[in-house]
């Protein structure tokens, strides 16, 4: 693997995270200040999208693993599927000239397209990390690359909105301008993606794959459930600090212009951090680096718990001991979903790649969602009024939230990753083994 390969790759999920981390960071505050429908309102919207999600994403991963074509197995969708990708972005943070029951009409169908094409997009791309290399370190650093870059997309998302939205004579144009832009941005950056890499690895077997060899690659993966158990934490507890962090800023402690330079802090914090992870792992293992990400979250997470809201040191200190805890669960769980291809496939003698990154791609979502869904469920029965002072009840309710929350989370996620079985040592000889001829 070069390093043309690599930046190629990489740069790809810049462009994929100036989507996400909209979605995840903006959307809820622009469906309730902005589009203006109620908090259980918009927790509805995401969570019928991910029931759609649970078809669409593995028939997407069923599609890709079996097409063949010129450009290869995942690459033709990343090309062909970025610019309505990007269209739909735009409708998604757009506020139509309609009724209260026609803007709610609204938000469920531009977010329920955009999840579907999201889907289309990101499934293939995620998968290309298997299709790059089979090497157990050269993932680590792939990964790493990566997620980097998807930080830099999130710190431009998180660090550069409001400031640009508040330019405007209104936020409704301030977000769909701001729309367009990274639309754009995003769509040369995946081309990018496309005419750099190259699909490497192969199935070593051309035997067609049947829905029924996909589902075992799937239900008979040990390492995969516990993969999907870890990355599913890690994205709960991500998006209940993104989605609330917005809320704590703008009413508990009473001042919106620091929510930009709390997450230029925070991301800042895990972009610095990142490289380290590679080390991390090959001295603790990729579980093991996971684990102590999670330690360090949890003492980040009671600093800040018992941080008055008027400390804006502290509460920027505790932000970036948080967020470092959260640098290696972001990154590696990346890392060890390829790893679970090879033990399926020395398993069961087929190469089911399309299922097991469509599987994990859904539960991502689906803990992005309960993440994002929750906190406005939480604020709504907290007693939430978009826009007005908050009673104390709701003050409480974003504090909790926010601190309190993704502790419990990180527990789990520990408890999962002293459990994960494919260490270095056992991937290397199922590749070894893979490599046999047949």
């Amino acid at each position: 693997m070069n390093l043309k390969t690599a930046a190629g790759y990489a740069v790809g999920d810049f462009g994929i995270n100036l989507y996400f981390i909209s979605m995840m960071t903006y959307l809820l505050y622009f469906y309730t200040d902005v589009l203006g429908i109620s908090a259980v309102a918009a927790s509805g919207v995401f969570f019928v999208a991910r029931i759609i999600d649970a078809v669409t994403d593995p028939m997407m991963g069923a599609i890709a693993e079996r097409t063949r074509s010129r450009y290869g197995r995942m690459r033709p969708y990343i090309l062909f599927g970025a610019i309505p990708l990007g269209l739909i972005s735009i409708l998604t943070f757009t506020v139509p000239d309609l009724d209260s029951s026609g803007k709610l009409a609204w938000a469920y169908t531009t977010y329920i397209l955009f999840g579907v094409l999201y889907t289309v997009v990101t499934i293939p791309y995620a998968t290309l990390t298997a299709s790059i290399t089979s090497d157990y370190e050269e993932r680590t650093k792939l990964s790493t690359y990566r997620i980097g870059c998807a930080f830099i997309g999130g710190f431009t998302v998180s660090v550069g909105t409001m400031p640009f939205v508040s330019l405007f004579e209104s936020e409704a144009e301030g977000f769909q301008v701001l729309m367009i832009l990274f639309s754009i941005v995003a769509t040369g950056l995946l081309y990018a993606t496309f005419k750099t890499t190259a699909e490497v690895v192969q199935p070593v077997t051309t035997k067609n794959i049947s829905l029924a060899d996909s589902a075992r690659a799937i239900l008979r993966n040990p390492p995969l459930m516990v993969v999907i158990g870890i990355f599913s934490c890690g994205m709960l507890s991500f998006t209940v600090r993104q989605s609330t962090t917005i809320y704590f800023f703008i009413y508990n402690v009473g001042d919106p212009s620091l929510i930009a330079w709390f997450f230029s802090v925070i991301l800042g914090s895990m972009l610095i951090g990142i490289w380290g992870v590679p080390t991390l792992a090959e001295k603790f293992g990729k579980a093991g680096a996971t684990r102590l990400g999670a330690y360090l979250t949890i003492i980040g997470c009671i600093g800040f718990y018992f941080t008055p809201w008027t400390s804006v040191e502290g509460l920027f200190f505790w932000g970036c001991v948080v967020a470092l805890g959260g640098t290696p669960v972001a990154v590696l769980g990346w890392a060890m979903i390829p790893d679970t291809v090879e033990y399926a496939e020395h398993k069961l003698g087929v190469r089911s790649d399309g299922a097991i990154y469509s599987t994990a791609s859904f539960f991502q979502k689906l803990a992005k969602t309960i993440g994002g869904a929750g906190v406005a469920l939480v604020l709504g029965l907290a007693g939430y009024q978009a826009n007005q002072p908050q009673t104390a009840g709701a003050l409480d309710a974003i504090h909790g939230v926010l601190t309190l929350v993704p502790i419990g989370i990180m527990v789990i996620l520990i408890i999962l990753t002293k459990i994960y079985p494919l260490d270095k040592s056992a991937h290397d000889a199922l590749v070894r083994e893979l490599a046999k001829p047949v």
